[in-house]
């Protein structure tokens, strides 16, 4: 039985991280192309570290796989946050087909001297 879940965990995780590296190619700008990647990966490796979990049957390695699982979780969402975020402030381009920027209006666009409005000039 152990075999048979190894193999699965195993397969759905390396699918899992190919559909993540197939999205690299596939998507059309830099936004999608972390979402896909960060979702598809922490999927994959997550199944993956399961999947040694259950072939290795101890527990210090049950323990490690199960706290490096729970690590990423919390850290991979939390990273790509942040890189979505400074790449937004510091203008990668959106894809053409994005129908709303709900960002657009929030951040007030400042001079690089850290005036609040760069449009009226003295």
């Amino acid at each position: 039985m152990t075999d048979i879940l190894t193999a699965i965990f195993s397969t759905i995780g390396a699918l899992a991280i190919l559909f993540a590296s197939i999205g690299i190619l596939r998507m059309p700008d830099f936004y999608l192309r972390l979402s896909v990647t960060v979702k598809a990966s922490t999927l994959g490796v997550g199944l993956l570290l399961i999947c040694a979990a259950f072939t290795f049957s101890d527990v210090s390695v049950t323990t490690k796989a199960m706290a490096i699982i729970f690590f990423l979780i919390l850290t991979a969402p939390v990273a790509a946050h942040m890189i979505g975020k400074t790449a937004y402030h510091t203008g990668v381009a959106i894809w053409k087909g994005t129908i709303i920027d709900e960002l657009k209006d929030f951040y007030e666009k400042k001079a690089p001297d850290g005036d609040e409005n760069p449009e009226q000039q003295p």
